[in-house]
């Protein structure tokens, strides 16, 4: 397997600092983009415009109305598509100016002398209003110019008794429709350099509501006013700004440390855990401390798990290799021994064996022959038995049924749950059992029974027989490789072995139960 490329990656450390940094900024660097932020204080000013507007509006129709009777003339009539439904009971005018839209225009046209003057009438109403509008001047700081029906000041602080019908947003209310715009101002003194950020301050609001009385139009309420300045707005609500900014300091704060927690934390313990465990530190296998995430504790279990097992495998292999080199030598010593004596002896020596001691030796080495094949074969079984499991089940009465096949001598009873089904192939279930008989009836078994219980995720089988039972310093062993009391009859010491091989890798399980006559198995097939 090829090493990763040597190259500069980030640390997870790293990469959480510039997110949570980046969190923490976002804020911030908001409030350089201000558009939007001038853009809902325009909209805000609007609002209080046409509320504004529309009050005075009501004011001047009811004293319009009420001088109908004497020669009052109104302007035009307003078109029928720009009058409100009838059958609405509310015609809310909404805020809709923007200034990322580009709506803004030049600075407005200064008034122009009146083709003629106003009705007395008109001039009347205008009076009757100008205090009103100079005590709601003071408190909304907002610009007043109330018109009549041609366009001519009526009441203002100044240009009374000037046209402003010129002014585009001016002509569409005197057609009876409601408009207002942005327009360039120039401030009373420089601002501050900081202020360049916001483009409200350089703007002015106009607004101009038609008066409408039985359909016509009967004047103008124009107004105007500078939106609130950002930083202006920003100065008054500090407390709030500072408090919000607490909250996202404190907020980055809980966030790393709940990354730190649950992240940095464990992965860092973790690398640590496998640099132990590649020293051969078998105290590394302990659990982590903290987990942090669910998905986490996962990877660290399967981690830890996987790395115990490879040891577990490391340790097997070099306690197999150990016993199996001591099984192979005493055979292959017997077998090389057997043959210089019979060369010797072919090569007529002095000392040279007799016919009936060569067939002696021959004998013997094919009686180590066939051990060291019968070794082989166990070895392949235990091969076979080791590998992993594709999928595989099967019941155990078929493969009962080809154990008697097997062992016709021997008398096998079995009954319970056999036609459970288990997680596990015929062939390889045939396999445990068999070394099972074959173990019994090598140990004077003459009956052997095999009881099956359904425990919903595994099916339990108890394998007892009445041959000779194993002695209590033997009962620790004889699941271990190449042990066997029968060496001197051709016992590989390996058929235990092979039968626990196979149920472990299948997620089973044997062991030997106490038994007062003879011996007793009990094996956990896991259910398919």
């Amino acid at each position: 397997m090829s090493a990763a490329p040597d190259k500069w990656r980030p640390s997870l450390g790293l990469v959480i600092f510039a997110v949570l940094t980046t969190v923490a900024v976002l804020p911030l660097v908001g409030l350089f983009f201000f558009r939007l932020y001038d853009n809902q204080l325009i909209r805000q000013t609007q609002a209080e415009l046409i509320a504004q507007s529309r009050v005075l509006a009501t004011v001047y129709a009811q004293e319009v109305e009420a001088r109908l009777g004497s020669g009052l003339t109104l302007g035009p009539e307003v078109p029928p598509n720009v009058l409100p439904d009838p059958g609405d009971q509310f015609t809310p005018i909404r805020p809709a100016l923007d200034l990322t839209a580009n709506d803004l225009l030049r600075r407005r046209p200064d008034a122009q002398a009146a083709a003629q003057p106003a009705q007395p009438a008109y001039v009347e109403i205008g009076a009757k209003l100008t205090p009103i509008i100079r005590e709601t001047q003071k408190v909304t700081l907002a610009g007043f110019r109330i018109l009549d029906p041609q366009g001519v000041v009526i009441a203002g602080r100044q240009e009374v008794g000037q046209s402003l019908a010129h002014i585009e947003e001016v002509a569409d209310a005197l057609r009876g429709q409601y408009r207002a715009t942005l327009r360039n101002r120039v401030p009373d003194k420089p601002p501050p350099p900081i202020y360049s950020f916001s483009r409200g301050l350089g703007v002015h609001v106009f607004s101009a509501m038609p008066v409408i009385v039985n359909n016509h139009v009967a004047g103008v309420i124009y107004t105007t006013r500078t939106p609130s300045n950002i930083f202006d707005h920003l100065y008054q609500e500090r407390a709030k700004f500072v408090l919000a900014g607490l909250a996202v300091i404190l907020g980055t704060i809980a966030i790393g440390l709940v990354f730190s927690r649950t992240i940095t934390l464990p992965m860092r313990e973790l690398i640590e855990r496998a640099a132990r465990i590649g020293r051969g530190d078998r105290e590394a296998f302990q659990p982590l401390r903290h987990y942090g995430t669910r998905e986490f504790a996962q990877l660290s279990h399967s981690f830890l798990g996987m790395a115990e097992q490879l040891a577990r495998r490391s340790d097997y292999i070099a306690t197999f290799s150990a016993h199996l080199t001591h099984e192979l030598k005493s055979p292959l010593t017997s077998i090389k021994g057997a043959a210089e004596l019979l060369q010797d002896s072919f090569q007529g020596k002095p000392e040279g064996l007799t016919p009936a001691e060569q067939r002696t030796f021959i004998a013997n080495i094919l009686s180590d022959t066939q051990r060291l094949e019968a070794m082989a074969q166990r070895l392949r079984e235990l091969a076979r038995a080791e590998g992993l499991p594709q999928n595989e089940r099967t019941e155990l009465a078929p493969v009962i049924a080809d154990l008697r096949s097997r062992f016709p001598a021997s008398s096998i009873e079995a009954s319970g749950s056999l036609e459970r089904a288990i997680g596990m192939s015929g062939e390889k279930a045939l396999i445990v059992l068999s070394h099972l008989a074959d173990n019994a009836t090598r140990h004077k078994a003459r009956s052997i029974r095999m009881e099956a219980v359904d425990e919903r995720t595994t099916l339990r089988l108890t394998v007892s027989n009445d041959g000779e039972p194993i002695s209590a310093p033997n009962r620790d062993r004889i699941f271990d490789a190449f042990f066997t009391t029968r060496r001197d009859q051709g016992g590989t010491g390996m058929g235990l072995a092979i039968a626990r091989a196979v149920m472990a890798s299948h997620g089973g399980s044997i062991r030997l139960k106490p038994s007062e006559a003879g011996v007793a198995f009990e094996l956990q097939f896991p259910a398919a």
